[in-house]
């Protein structure tokens, strides 16, 4: 793999750079919330900045290995979501069952 040069070069760079704004932005919600599902959506997007981050490096600089990092990184921010979705649900499944009826 060969590194880029010219004007593909700047364009990744560019790319770089928008994915770092981007993520400075998903890092705020993160932190600002203000429920639950919005945090996980916020972290899970954080976890594909990250992938999409080390697949342009990896382009922009010819190391093949960050393309095995990314790949692993997408599976485990996968793996998480499911698992907090199936968290969140059971939450709600528990409040659900906790609140009296009211008839």
């Amino acid at each position: 793999m060969a590194e880029l040069s010219g004007a593909p070069a700047w364009f990744a760079s560019a790319c770089l750079i928008a994915i770092v704004l981007s993520l400075v932005m998903t890092v705020i919600r993160l932190l600002r919330g203000p429920t639950l599902p919005d945090r996980v959506v916020s972290l899970d997007l954080v976890a594909y900045q990250a992938v999409a981050f080390m697949l342009v490096y990896a382009v922009l600089t010819g190391q093949p290995a960050f393309l095995d990092v990314s790949l692993v990184l997408a599976l485990v921010a996968f793996l998480g979501t499911v698992a907090f979705a199936r968290y969140i649900e059971h939450l709600s499944v528990a409040e659900e069952e906790a609140a009296p009826m009211s008839d």
